[in-house]
């Protein structure tokens, strides 16, 4: 039989009977910690509402590498929780390292941009502004805590009618109006470029025109802008838009205004071009591109406009909101319908509770 020499090996000795060995971790193992990790976010993105709109503007918004820290808030927290669980489950492919959620607005704390896509749905065959009145009240209970926990922060207002319930927003904030950015006819003019290049078999993008005003029914589409490699439509047919054009191009705006009822009709409800074109916004402001964007912005003072609303005008988009805005010329027409369509949501908002 063979002895093994212990040696001078002696017992390790414990101070305390129940004192065990701690054995490192497999993190511990493998990574060594050299520094302090920062766990500050520089473009934190909180989306209020976690229906159909809102996951929507939260997939592309991940696509697309817009921010470092996506929040989700929603008053559903089942669902809520189930939406953040799928998107973290898909971190593999986006560029995003934290994505969370709670019923608690205090989740949004320090966000650079606050989307909010909360409210009431609209139903098949409602307008947008019959929706107002249930949505302000929404949004009494949620516009001061997310200012609370993010002062500095900039917000877009998605949620229907977004022209009152931004102005709506903006009161119950106190932030600048300039920070308060309703998304307004940025989707309507992407229909409307879709629907000209649909009619002349060219891409979307190098058809080049504007609605403005009203998100909604009484909604301006600036014929005398309509280009398409710098020539103006108008030039070729200066009856362009209107009722005793034979080409009937008039019926595009009709359909631009209708698109929305259409596909509530067929699907329930809109979300992938809101959510599209939402992105296309946050990216502009985040990454400071001042690109020109029809937005709904405080109008007080341009056109004639008297009142305190919000309507869509082309404005430009950087890292402080609205810097600026484009001071588009407005012929007799396109003015009249501009005022009409300010004349709309006044004199619903003229008779809000808030």
């Amino acid at each position: 039989m063979t002895v093994i020499s212990l040696g001078s090996w002696t017992p390790l000795k414990l101070h305390y009977p129940w004192q065990v060995l701690k054995m490192s971790t497999v993190k511990e193992q493998l990574i060594e910690n050299l520094i302090e990790d920062d766990k500050s976010s520089q473009r934190k993105i909180t989306i209020v509402g976690a229906g159909a709109v809102g996951m929507s503007c939260a997939i592309c918004i991940l696509l697309k590498d817009l921010t470092d820290e996506l929040a989700l808030v929603d008053v559903a927290e089942d669902k809520l929780k189930g939406e953040m669980m799928d998107l973290q489950h898909g971190s593999l492919f986006f560029h995003t390292p934290k994505i969370i959620s709670g019923k608690d607005y205090s989740v949004s704390a320090n966000s650079k941009l606050i989307i909010i896509t909360a409210g009431a749905r609209q139903q098949k065959g409602e307008t947008r502004l019959s929706l107002v009145q249930r949505n302000v009240t929404i949004m009494k209970s949620i516009i001061p805590a997310l200012v609370h926990h993010s002062p500095d922060c900039k917000m877009i207002i998605v949620s229907n009618p977004v022209d009152i319930l931004t102005y709506v927003i903006w009161k119950l904030s106190g932030l600048p109006a300039t920070r308060v950015i309703g998304s307004g006819c940025n989707l309507d003019s992407a229909r409307f470029r879709y629907l000209i290049g649909e009619k002349l078999g060219v891409h979307p993008v190098s058809c080049h025109g504007w609605i403005i005003g009203e998100h909604g029914d009484s909604s301006v589409p600036l014929w005398s802008g309509v280009n398409v490699a710098g020539v103006a439509l108008k030039t070729l047919n200066p009856k362009l838009g209107t009722d005793s054009d034979t080409d009937q191009w008039k019926n595009i705006h009709r359909q631009v205004v209708e698109s929305a009822y259409e596909v509530i009709k067929m699907k329930g409800y809109t979300s992938w071009a809101v959510g599209l074109s939402v992105t296309d916004l946050v990216g502009s402001i985040l990454k400071n591109l001042r690109k020109v964007h029809p937005v709904s912005t405080l109008v007080k003072g341009l056109y004639g406009i008297k009142e305190e609303i919000f309507l869509s005008i082309p404005c430009i988009l950087g890292q402080n909101g609205v810097s600026d805005i484009v001071k588009v010329h407005l012929n007799n027409e396109e003015k009249a319908l501009f005022t009409k369509s300010a004349d709309t949501l006044w004199n619903v908002q003229k008779d809000l509770v808030f």
